[in-house]
């Protein structure tokens, strides 16, 4: 499939390790250059722009707090003084906490939405303005099966509104031929939540074993490419089928 991605400048939140990498790598595989940021783990995020250039693309590596907008403006900058411009943004940053409703103390609560509402918030509303210039963009967020299944309110709140989010991007925007879209992945293996490899899955879920990284990676590939330039608005659950459950 000819995805159209070649020479393309992706951003990627949260990128230092397990989806956030394997994203990277697989846009690197299209040809597209990559903006790696992470709040942290920098040697972390040196190592996927090492593995990136070996693809034969280039990658940009910026240590960004997504939820601090100055932060964000100068990875925007940056990002389009050494690549002109901004094709693709994955949000891949998620701040992930949950607990019972009267345990969630205030800073918790508000550092779930910082991340995982305001960040995005932020991330879209600088790049933007540099997809409409080009008249072409795509907008990939993360949503979650959590509101679906039954999950506490403040994960359930954030999952949601995101999806609202998705939609208004949506909405607005496809004018510009700009696309937006998230995903709700279930259980993926992943290096952060090793403990699921010995949980059992829930009873009936039609796929029997966790998802992995590569497989939500290669649907943020497909709805970022230019086949899926029909495609917005839309959150598409990737769990196996436990969604059924629900």
């Amino acid at each position: 499939m000819e995805t159209g991605l070649e020479n393309r400048t992706v951003i990627i939140t949260g990128s230092a390790r397990n989806i956030g990498r394997e994203t990277a790598l697989q846009f690197a595989d299209e040809g597209a250059n990559v903006v790696l940021c992470t709040r942290q783990s920098m040697d972390r995020l040196e190592e996927v722009a090492t593995e990136v250039r070996e693809i034969g693309v280039e990658a940009l590596t910026v240590q960004c707090d997504i939820t601090d907008e100055s932060s964000v403006a100068d990875m925007i900058g940056a990002t389009v003084k050494t690549f002109g411009g901004i094709d693709v943004v994955v949000n891949n940053a998620v701040y992930r906490g949950e607990s019972e409703f009267f345990d969630i103390d205030h800073e918790s609560w508000q550092r779930n939405i910082d991340v995982n509402l305001t960040g995005p918030f932020n991330v879209c509303k600088h790049a933007i303005p540099h997809m409409v210039v080009g008249d072409w963009g795509r907008i990939v967020n993360y949503s979650g099966i959590a509101p679906y299944l039954g999950h506490g309110a403040a994960k359930s709140l954030v999952k949601l509104g995101i999806v609202g989010f998705t939609r208004g991007l949506a909405y607005e925007f496809g004018k510009n031929n700009i696309t937006a879209n998230c995903i709700g992945p279930g259980l993926i293996d992943v290096e952060r939540d090793e403990w699921q490899r010995d949980k059992p899955l829930p009873p009936g879920q039609p796929i029997r074993r966790l998802g992995t990284p590569e497989e939500i990676a290669s649907l943020v590939v497909y709805l970022s490419s230019q086949q899926a330039g029909y495609i917005t608005g839309q959150c598409y659950l990737a769990n196996g089928g436990h969604y059924f459950l629900g």
